[in-house]
């Protein structure tokens, strides 16, 4: 293997980070536009969430290797557009039913089983470059550490986007959010069966 592929630099890395947490980003701000009372603590457990699945997902792709892409890459994308595709759904039917009168005080309740579905959702991919890391010799640790990190802030920016967009466009938004999600879902699988 050449000596530049051995040696994958930190900007590179900081590059792939950008890249994977780019969905996390979108689903992070589709959960912001349904707070209708900021929640400090729900956005940080959102982005801890999905940071650490785009975290981990490198480091599973890595020890697994070719393994891993052998059982999982024929489905993976159908594995992340339903899951995606049914958040989303849900999203645009929870818009369109009718608003409770929401109590000042009222907090965002976090739907830890939403949020972890959005999670794997979003990050299978980074499981084929931690595929990737492995036979390019990549620091590993460093590797996961940097995109956790990345998608963390993002999420983190992208939840409080959300919810002030939300705020003042809550239903158009809400069903904007659902149709990313779907989107996002789409997109992943096009792009792997167009491969």
């Amino acid at each position: 293997m050449a000596k530049e592929l051995e040696n994958v630099d930190i900007f590179a890395i900081l590059l792939v980070s950008l890249g994977l947490a780019a969905d996390a980003f979108a689903a992070a701000l589709t959960q912001g536009v349904q707070m209708r009372q900021f929640s400090s603590r729900a956005a940080v457990l959102i982005a801890v969430v999905f940071g650490a699945f785009q975290g981990l997902m490198p480091v599973l792709g890595w020890a697994l290797a070719s393994q891993f892409l052998t059982i999982l890459a024929p489905i993976d994308h159908w594995i992340a557009f339903a899951l995606l595709a049914l958040i989303g759904a849900h999203m645009i039917r929870e818009a369109f039913a009718p608003e409770e009168s929401a109590s000042e005080g009222e907090e965002f309740v976090f739907d830890l089983k939403k949020i972890l579905l959005l999670g794997i959702g979003t990050s299978i991919d980074a499981a084929a470059i931690g595929v990737s890391f492995a036979m390019l010799a990549v620091n590993i640790v460093q590797a996961a550490l940097v995109i956790a990190l990345v998608t963390f802030g993002l999420s983190l920016l992208a939840v409080i986007i959300g919810h002030r967009v939300g705020a003042r466009f809550r239903k158009p938004a809400a069903i904007a959010g659902g149709a990313v999600l779907i989107a996002l879902g789409a997109k992943i699988l096009i792009e792997h069966l167009a491969t």
